[in-house]
Order: structure tokens, then sequence, then C-alpha cells
């Protein structure tokens, strides 16, 4: 075996392990985007915990969920430490809003709604 044929050898090694972190990387940064999007979806419905415990079935391992609520809409982002920690946190994330259901928010911030009589109401027939 040559030298020649020895760095080449290397090189395409290399770059087969480059091309495989890559994709590994690809694929967390879905994974992590689908989780953030499925916990914004359960947030709204103010299933918190559940969000939580979907986050942890659905992202890559060691993910992190954070919660912005302001108003009735929802941020969620979903962050995951690259595997190896040679790059650093927030490499690998996903975001996504969503808006609170009606009647899933704090007290103070209830939708209101007519009284079933009330003539203003477009659900009540005339």
């Amino acid at each position: 075996m040559t030298v020649e044929a020895a760095l080449g050898i290397c090189s395409i090694v290399a770059v087969f392990a480059l091309a495989l972190t890559g994709m590994s990387m690809v694929i967390g940064q879905l994974r992590c985007t689908d989780a953030a999007v499925e916990a914004a979806r359960l947030v709204a419905r103010g299933e918190r915990d559940r969000a939580r415990e979907m986050v942890r079935r659905i992202a890559p391992g060691g993910a992190r969920l954070h919660v912005t609520v302001r108003g009735d809409e929802i941020t969620t982002r979903v962050t995951v430490r690259p595997a190896g920690g040679l790059l650093p946190d927030g490499w690998l994330a996903g975001r996504a809003v969503a808006v609170m259901e009606p009647g899933q928010g704090q007290p103070d911030q209830a939708v209101p709604q007519a009284p079933p009589d009330d003539p203003r109401d477009p659900a009540v027939p005339r």
C-alpha cells in the first residue's frame, strides 16, 4: 500500500464520519422541531405535564423544554446539546408557537362568553 492510498482511505473515512455527524444533527433538529410542535399543542390544551412527557419521548435524549406564555400566545422551544458536547447549547433546537385554547388560560384570561339567552349570541337561533 502506498502513502497516497493510505491518505486517500483516511480522507474517505473522515468525510464519511462528517457526513454521518451532519445527518445525525439534521435528524436531531427535526426531532426537536416535532417535539416543540407537539408540546405547543399540548400546552395550548392545558396539558403541561403531558407536554414534558412527549418531549422526553420525541426529542433526542437530554432535551429540555422551555415554555413562554404571553397573553394567549404560547411559544415552546426544545433544545438539546449535540452528541459529544463539541458544540454549544442551542445548536439543535426546535421552536413552535400556538394560541391558547379558550378556557385554558389563567382565570383572569378566560374568554368571556355571552349568556345563552343573549340575543347577540350567534349560537342562539332567532
